[in-house]
């Protein structure tokens, strides 16, 4: 019968601390896609309202985004 030392509670701390993130993770997503539109809003609405730069500068920014949530989401799942 094999023997496996135990780490004192480091996987436990590990998996409380994941699924803290996992949950406020959107939260923090979702006000940072907010942020990223009233920044690129001006784009959108009065004189100077370009179209075309408005949408390119929101899909940058989506998929900006959406590059670090898929590089937070591989590495929480090598840890976890």
């Amino acid at each position: 019968m094999p023997i496996y030392p135990q780490i004192g509670g480091i996987e436990d701390s590990v998996n409380d601390i994941s699924d803290t993130i996992r949950t406020i993770f959107p939260i923090i997503l979702g006000v940072i896609f907010l942020i990223g539109f009233l920044f690129n809003a001006g784009h959108f609405f009065g004189e100077n309202a370009d179209l075309k730069k408005g949408i390119t500068r929101v899909l940058v920014f989506v998929l900006i985004a959406g590059a670090v949530v898929g590089i937070f989401t591989y590495l929480i799942g090598i840890v976890v």
